[in-house]
């Protein structure tokens, strides 16, 4: 009797090596996209969520875009605006020292205001970035004119003596004028005479070899800075001026 031979049969299976190179392919092709996607300017936010999106997709949530946003994480406004508020605080523009410092040097100044008669023409405020010599109602200038009068200069000379200090502080000098247009060929805007008034002003205050002249500088703000109202004759009088901020000594580098 023969032997009914038995007959096998064989699974065919798929070769699925190829799987291999195509999901490393797919893994640069990812890895590429994730540069250049951080390269670009992006929100952050959308950044993480569109990272947590690929992983769910690729990697059941873990893996390659788990790491986190390359871009930095922006702080809540408010927040920074109350650490701004607590190191103005804790920051006052210049101490104690300074503060009595520049008193005895007002006090100083107004005297020779006193004794010369010059409540007019000049005065002293101690503000928050230093101690400021006015000069009111251009008293050292002719209407247009950028060139301080002959007759004020011995008065200039004075104020040079009064700014001389050990150790040497920053002087900044500043022109203003009201806001009449100025018509003249010399000028072309209020701004430029104002600038040249300023310039002019600290050259005659440097005269004084006891100044640094390294310590000195000039602006000039035209009408844009008033200190009154330019709808009448005193408000635009007292518009132009020309200012002397003596600076303390911690904002001159000592």
């Amino acid at each position: 009797m023969s032997k009914k031979k038995k007959k096998h049969h064989h699974e065919e299976h798929v070769d699925e090596s190829w799987l291999i190179p195509y999901a490393d392919l797919l893994t640069l092709l990812l890895a590429l996209f994730i540069v250049l996607f951080a390269s670009s300017s992006v929100d952050a936010q959308k950044f993480q969520q569109m990272a947590q999106s690929f992983s769910s997709a690729f990697n059941g949530g873990t893996g390659l875009m788990e790491y986190p946003s390359p871009l930095p994480e922006e702080q809540p406004q408010s927040a920074n605006k109350e650490d701004d508020q607590n190191e103005e605080n804790e920051n006052p523009e210049f101490d104690e020292q300074e503060q009595n410092e520049l008193k005895e040097l007002q006090e100083k100044i107004n005297k020779y205001i006193k004794e010369k008669k010059l409540d007019t023409r000049l005065e002293t405020t101690l503000t928050d970035e230093g101690l400021l010599i006015t000069i009111l109602n251009d008293v050292f200038f002719d209407s247009g004119v950028a060139e301080v009068k002959l007759n004020e200069e011995s008065l200039i000379k004075d104020l040079s003596q009064l700014l001389v200090s050990d150790p040497p502080r920053n002087v900044i000098i500043s022109g203003h004028t009201d806001n009449v247009p100025i018509s003249n060929s010399q000028f072309d805007s209020n701004w430029h005479l104002s600038v040249m008034r300023a310039v002019n002003f600290m050259k005659l205050l440097l005269e004084n070899d006891n100044l640094d002249e390294r310590r000195f500088s000039a602006k000039g703000f035209g009408e844009y800075q008033p200190v009154d109202t330019n709808t009448t004759s005193e408000g635009r009088a007292k518009n132009r001026r020309v200012e002397v901020l003596i600076l303390p000594n911690e904002f001159n580098g000592q």
